[in-house]
C-alpha cells in the first residue's frame, strides 16, 4: 500500500511539473505574439529608418487606440477558440469567416485589417470550396498570413517526436489559406523552431536541427526540399551577422521568416527583440508578432514588460481565453504522457 502511494505521489509530482512547463511557455509565446502586434500596428507600411519606435504607443497607420491588435491576434484567437471547441477546419474557416464579416474576435468589434491570400481563402470558401482548397496555390500567394496564427499549434504536438505527423497537422491548418507548398515549408520551420525553443534548444542548434529533419524525411526531389532551398540563408552559421539593410521586412514569407529568426538572435531580451523587429519598417505588426512569440517561448513571462502586456486592450478577456486553452493543453501534455494512470 506504501509502496503505490508513493507512485501516486511521484506520478502527482510529475503531471504538476508537466503542466506547470506547459504553462511557464503557452502564456508567453501567446502573449508575446499579441504584444508583437501591437507595437508593430501603429506603424505598419512604413518604410524603414523614417520613424523610430522604443515603446508602446497608439493610433498611426489605422488610426487605433494604444494596445490595438491586427489580424494576427485576432486569426491566432479563432484558431485557439476552435481547438478549444474542438472544431474542423471547416469550422475554423467559418470563424475567419465571422471576422471577414463581423469583426468577430477583434478588440472593437470591426476588422481593419487582412491579408490579400487570406482573404482570397474565405472568398473561395463563402463560394463552397472545402476548407482544405481555399488556400492560394501560386506562387504569388506565399505570404505570411499563415505563420502569423499557427503557433497555438506548438502546444498540441510538444511531445510529437513523429516529423512527418507533425508536417501533415501543420499543412492541414496552413493549406486552408496558403496552400503553396513553399508556404507549408515556412510554416513547418516556424512551429518546429518554436517546439525546439520550448525544449531549450539554442537558436543555431534548433536550426540545424530542422534542416537536417527535411532531408532525412524527404528525398531530394521532394517538393518540400525543393521548396526548403529558398529558406537557406537562415541556415547558415554566419546568418545572424547578416547586415540589417539585407533583411527585408515585407509580407513575403520568406522574409517574414528571416527578419524574425534575425531580430530574436541580435537581442538579449524580449523588448529589444521586438523592438528590434517593429523599426524594421514594411510588414512590422506580422513580423513583430513572430518575433514576439519566439522571444515570449524563449524568455518567458519573467522578461515581458508589464506595462505592455497592461496596456493591451481586452487584456482580461485574452487572459481568460488563454487560461482556458493552457488548461486544455495541459491536460493533453498529461493524458499523452501519462495516460489514464489515475483509473
Amino acid at each position: 500500500m506504501r509502496s503505490r502511494q508513493l507512485k501516486e505521489r511521484w506520478e502527482d509530482d510529475n503531471e504538476m511539473f508537466l503542466k506547470l512547463n506547459v504553462k511557464k511557455r503557452l502564456i508567453p509565446t501567446l502573449f508575446g505574439g499579441i504584444i508583437g502586434d501591437v507595437i508593430g500596428v501603429p506603424v505598419e507600411f512604413k518604410e524603414r529608418d523614417t520613424f523610430f519606435i522604443d515603446d508602446m504607443v497608439g493610433y498611426g497607420t489605422y488610426n487605433q487606440p494604444l494596445g490595438t491588435w491586427s489580424d494576427d491576434t485576432s486569426l491566432t484567437l479563432c484558431l485557439i477558440k476552435n481547438i478549444l471547441e474542438n472544431g474542423t477546419t471547416k469550422d475554423l474557416m467559418d470563424k475567419f469567416d465571422a471576422y471577414y464579416e463581423s469583426g468577430y474576435c477583434t478588440p472593437f468589434g470591426q476588422m481593419f485589417d487582412i491579408g490579400r491570400t487570406t482573404m482570397d481563402s474565405i472568398v473561395r470558401y463563402k463560394g463552397g470550396s472545402a476548407p482544405a482548397h481555399c488556400g492560394g496555390r501560386s506562387e504569388m500567394d506565399n505570404g505570411n498570413g499563415a505563420i502569423m496564427r499557427i503557433a497555438p499549434l506548438v502546444f498540441l504536438m510538444h511531445n510529437e517526436f513523429d516529423f512527418l505527423k507533425k508536417v501533415k497537422v501543420i499543412k492541414e491548418y496552413t493549406e486552408i489559406t496558403h496552400a503553396h507548398p513553399r508556404a507549408v515549408v515556412g510554416s513547418v520551420i516556424y512551429i518546429e523552431l518554436l517546439l525546439r525553443l520550448y525544449h531549450n534548444r539554442t537558436l543555431r542548434d534548433a536550426l540545424k536541427d530542422i534542416y537536417e529533419l527535411f532531408h532525412e524525411n524527404f528525398d531530394a526531389n521532394h517538393e518540400y526540399i525543393q521548396e526548403l532551398s529558398h529558406f537557406t540563408r537562415i541556415f547558415s552559421d554566419d546568418f545572424l551577422a547578416t547586415e540589417r539593410s539585407e533583411i527585408l521586412s515585407d509580407g513575403y514569407l520568406v522574409h517574414s521568416i528571416e527578419a524574425a529568426i534575425w531580430s530574436f538572435g541580435n537581442s538579449d531580451s524580449f523588448r529589444d527583440a521586438v523592438i528590434l523587429a517593429v523599426n524594421l519598417g514594411a510588414d512590422t505588426d506580422t513580423i513583430a508578432a513572430i518575433t514576439g512569440s519566439l522571444a515570449g517561448m524563449y524568455y518567458k513571462m519573467k522578461d515581458i514588460p508589464e506595462d505592455w502586456l497592461n496596456n493591451v486592450v481586452l487584456k482580461e478577456e485574452l487572459e481568460t481565453t488563454i487560461n482556458e486553452f493552457y488548461l486544455y493543453c495541459s491536460d493533453k501534455a498529461v493524458k499523452d504522457t501519462y495516460g489514464d494512470w489515475k483509473k
